[in-house]
């Protein structure tokens, strides 16, 4: 692969806290139970806060109510070299829909506690999954006005 091919993958991740806790999706990734943030790739059309808000909704149930901009990544998988440039959206949820219903392949949201998440590292989906929420604890964020689409949607 030439440098001129390199295209990563561009998804956004929702970093949500409430008491302590993260709010997590458990999913199945190659028929394996994984937990990873609400997460997944924009789509056309949209910022990165509307695919944050429709992530979230669509595997948690969860209203999304953005507040910060987060960690910034370009990570490549190990196992085969796919590439993303993911985007950390922090913010809280005010509603959930329990009747919601999920996407494909996701089992549902469940609120974790750090040391929780450590615990079950075998299962986190990426290590973007702790380095997100310890990053969030550091006290890293920036104003959402950071980011700017300047594409027409």
């Amino acid at each position: 692969m030439s440098d001129r091919d390199f295209a990563p993958h561009l998804t956004v991740a929702a970093v949500v806290e409430r008491d302590g806790r993260f709010l997590v999706v458990r999913e199945y990734v190659d028929d394996k139970e994984r937990i990873n943030n609400p997460a997944g790739h924009i789509e056309s059309g949209e910022s990165p806060v509307e695919a944050t808000v429709r992530e979230v909704r669509e595997e948690t149930g969860y209203d999304f109510a953005a507040e910060a901009l987060g960690g910034v990544y370009l990570w490549r998988r190990p196992d085969n070299g796919e590439t993303f440039l993911r985007i950390n959206i922090i913010g809280h949820c005010p509603d959930h829909d329990p009747e919601a219903p999920l996407d494909d392949g996701i089992i549902g949201p469940e609120w974790l506690a750090l040391e929780e998440l450590r615990h079950r590292s075998d299962t986190l989906r990426s290590p973007l999954v702790l380095r997100s929420f310890d990053e969030y604890r550091a006290g890293i964020r920036y104003p959402l006005d950071v980011i700017s689409t300047l594409i027409d949607l």
